[in-house]
């Protein structure tokens, strides 16, 4: 704007100078009564007040407009201002309407009574059944002897109750039934009844008849129960649970311990004795590799009052196992002294191992084998042995239902040996073999 003034400015004094020197030429014959010089200066300066006058004007105009413009632009930005405020008042109002809902429904449930508590809230009802329908045929010597035949069997029935007292304490009971046509009978026992008290995660006490150390430990990590026992349950070197005084915790987040002082006749018969028994484990768990011993000791409940005992029982148990979601793999050794000689006066020993695995296509079906060794008596027999193994295939189409097809054979040579399956053997030899469907459901 202000070089536009300046233009303009610039043109009218050239117009003026123009007209000056212009008058005088065509004025020349005339006589002037002036001096030229006087009234073009005189001119000259009117005109640039004019000119100064009009760039003043213009100057007040565009500060004026420019006024403007800043006014304008500070009431929009202004006016912006307002609008976000709104819209986050507005935004806070709504939040707010929203959460009334859930206060009306916090303060109604606080001023609610609160029904009594049961017992049942605190009380869980748990089951599982192993079970079969298969041909079994038993061989003496080669004769065909019972239990050889078709069968339906309930091998194993329980039922759990299990109830919460508080955090610290809480107690349980579990049935186990057992239906064998190998037998032809129906048993029913107190499998567990203790009283629990967690005092932490380091240490866990039960008195009562509970899991011992050992066997179920073992039976978690093979993962098969349902299809065979496993090593010396099978072969009755031990059991899985008994009556007395047992302690178990986490040390850590790698080892583990459990440990018992128990009756020593197993849960199905609970004795008096003049001493007591002790089982014992030390586990450790490093990702996927599970590393274990243990050991028992003990008169097994022969030391009756009156009774005459001549030896101690002793074993010895390890296993080292690799366990994945997909496949595992394990070994199990055990090695007794007197087992079965504590109320005879000579002495005996027995070993044996176990080597099992297992592989999961996928959710639902799976390959599994096992193979064990046994020599029972190898002081008093030493030619007695006792060769086992399973294969077989599992589906599982739900998370607590399995189904395996699975053969299974033992043979015992030279003599009889008591196993899970019966009394196996003979004088030369005697085998085992059953086919059939094994499953298990749990809830």
């Amino acid at each position: 704007m202000k070089s536009k003034l300046s233009l303009c400015a610039g043109a009218a004094l050239g117009v003026m100078l123009a007209a000056g020197v212009a008058a005088p030429s065509q004025a020349a014959p005339r006589k002037a009564k002036a001096s030229p010089a006087a009234s073009q200066a005189a001119e000259l300066r009117e005109l640039r007040a004019q000119i100064e006058a009009l760039t003043a004007r213009l100057n007040a105009q565009e500060s004026a407009q420019a006024q403007t413009a800043a006014t304008a632009q500070q009431a929009q930005a202004q006016a912006q201002t307002a609008t976000t405020q709104v819209q986050a008042v507005q935004a806070a109002a709504d939040t707010q309407i929203k959460t009334i809902p859930e206060q009306v429904k916090t303060a109604v449930a606080a001023n609610t009574p609160k029904p009594k508590k049961s017992w049942a809230d605190d009380t869980v009802v748990s089951g599982r059944m192993y079970y079969d329908i298969s041909n079994v045929t038993n061989k003496v010597d080669g004769v065909k002897k019972v239990p050889s035949g078709n069968g339906f069997d309930i091998k194993r029935f329980y039922v759990g109750i299990d109830h919460k007292f508080n955090d610290t304490f809480s107690a349980n009971i579990t049935t186990d039934f057992q239906y064998s046509s190998a037998i032809g009978a129906t048993e029913l026992y107190i499998k567990k009844a203790y009283l629990q008290a967690k005092v932490s995660d380091a240490l866990v006490v039960r008195a009562g008849s509970t899991d011992l150390p050992w066997v179920p430990f073992v039976e978690d990590v093979y993962g098969y129960r349902y299809v065979e026992n496993t090593l010396i349950d099978r072969t009755k070197f031990g059991t899985s649970a008994d009556w007395g005084v047992h302690a178990s915790g986490k040390l850590g987040s790698i080892f583990s311990y459990a440990v018992a002082v128990v009756d020593g006749n197993g849960y199905k018969n609970p004795t008096r004795a003049k001493t007591m028994d002790v089982e014992g484990r030390l586990s450790a768990q490093l990702d996927n590799v599970i590393l274990a011993v243990g050991g028992y000791s003990g008169k097994l409940g022969k030391d009756n009052q009156g009774a005459v005992t001549y030896h101690t029982a002793n074993r010895f148990n390890a296993l080292a196992a690799y366990k994945t979601k997909t496949y595992r793999i394990g070994v199990e050794y055990f090695s007794t002294e007197d087992w079965n000689n504590v109320a005879t006066a000579v002495s005996d020993k027995a070993d044996g191992y176990s080597v099992f695995g297992s592989y999961q296509f996928n959710d639902k079906f799976g390959a599994f084998a096992r193979y064990d060794y046994v020599k029972p008596t190898k002081e008093t027999a030493s030619a007695k042995k006792d060769g086992y193994y399973n294969i077989g295939l599992t589906y599982s189409p739900a998370k607590i239902v399995d189904f395996s097809l699975a053969y299974k054979h033992d043979k015992v040579e030279n003599g009889t040996l008591s196993t899970s399956n019966g009394v196996i053997g003979g004088v030369r030899q005697g085998t085992y073999d059953e086919i059939g469907i094994f499953g298990q459901f749990r809830y």
